[in-house]
């Protein structure tokens, strides 16, 4: 979930910087992009490390 979470928003991201390139005037603000683009950090770390908890505890049964 937090995976799907991060691709969503990191598509957000990049779809207001290529709409910021073609057209000269992107949707969001630079203290926007940078929030968004850090949830999506946030929301990335947050479904690695679930997956190393996820593997670490198959490891030990």
């Amino acid at each position: 979930m937090a995976l799907l979470i991060s691709a969503v928003l990191f598509l957000a991201f990049f779809g207001n910087v290529l709409l910021g390139a073609m057209t000269g005037s992107p949707i969001l603000n630079d203290v926007s992009e940078m929030l968004l683009l850090f949830a999506a950090s946030i929301a990335f770390v947050a479904a690695i490390l679930k997956r190393e908890a996820q593997a670490k505890s198959k490891d030990s049964h």
